[in-house]
């Protein structure tokens, strides 16, 4: 590191003496003097700061002996400076720009940042219109789901295209301390260096990680587990989450992602539920209303009866 310091000059005067092989100088008709007195400026150093990329600065000083104003050399490195200093605070909001460009939803793209995200299942949904199949989402908006047996499948929604989605704010829904995640140049997430905290990703893929060694079941370990494991896992609104009060959540609170989408949700049911009057009639609305008691007591029983059944 350079020490950056003014040298500052007060009029004075020192001896030369002179060399032999100098020619002398008379300084009388009747000899010569030994020595020469020039009057030169006195020189003396002050430190006044450290910098690795500043040299030293010469300043006059005044016959009163403060230094003058600053000199256009110095004024130039100021200006740098503060050039620097905007460069880096441009960089900044370009980097909070980034990131938020990575908060936006994009059904087009599959992307749903800090969602849980939900689509109709073949056959269920077209007796039951409220239940489906769901899935978390990464920051970056990709999306997780339990799709079988040791597998979750990663930004290939199993049963097609997001219907629904709840977008849940870390800062303000979640109780556990969340820190940003960071990504690379290829916008994949890594962890926060030096520290033990969870990102949103950090525990999302914990819960991934878990569920890769869980078997798959409609009944008692399924999407639904899935997606409450990580809701418990980031604390959204202080856990507690189940398969029952999980699809509740979605049905109550869910956004639809456009009108086409609600469409091919609900159209297989009414359809279904036409042929359903013309051809069978009562037995059809009979049949159609035990499946529905039977599939939501199984879970109601399996949850808050026999919290063993439901894998979470």
């Amino acid at each position: 590191m350079i020490t950056s310091r003014h040298v500052i000059f007060h009029e004075g005067s020192f001896p030369f003496h002179q060399d032999d092989h100098l020619r002398s100088i008379p300084s009388s008709s009747t000899g010569y003097n030994s020595s020469v007195q020039i009057s030169l400026p006195k020189l003396s150093f002050t430190s006044l700061s450290e910098s690795p990329d500043v040299g030293t600065d010469i300043l006059p000083v005044s016959e009163h002996g403060s230094p003058s104003a600053p000199s256009s050399h110095q004024a130039m490195e100021e200006n740098v400076g503060k050039g620097n200093e905007m460069k880096m605070m441009f960089d900044d909001e370009d980097y909070g720009e980034g990131k938020q460009q990575l908060q936006k939803i994009d059904p087009r793209k599959a992307r749903f940042p800090h969602c849980i995200v939900w689509t109709p299942l073949p056959v269920i949904s077209w007796l039951i219109p409220f239940i489906g199949h769901v899935g978390i989402c990464r920051e970056d908006g990709v999306i997780l789901d339990f799709a079988g047996p040791n597998f979750v499948c990663v930004d290939n929604f199993t049963f097609g295209a997001v219907a629904r989605y709840i977008q849940i704010n870390k800062d303000k829904d979640c109780s556990v301390s969340l820190l940003p995640t960071v990504f690379n140049n290829g916008d994949q997430y890594e962890d926060e260096p030096g520290t033990d905290a969870l990102t949103w990703d950090d525990a999302i893929r914990k819960g991934t990680q878990e569920f890769q060694h869980h078997s798959y079941s409609l009944f008692t370990c399924n999407c639904h587990s899935f997606v409450a494991n990580n809701l418990n896992r980031l604390g959204f609104h202080s856990g507690g989450w189940n398969v029952v009060n999980l699809a509740t959540l979605i049905f109550l609170k869910g956004r639809w992602v456009s009108t086409g989408a609600m469409v091919r949700s609900y159209l297989p049911f009414v359809v279904v539920c036409g042929f359903g009057l013309i051809f069978g009639g009562m037995t059809f609305l009979t049949f159609l209303a035990f499946f529905t008691f039977l599939l939501i007591g199984w879970f109601l029983l399996g949850t808050y009866c026999f919290k063993d059944l439901i894998q979470l």
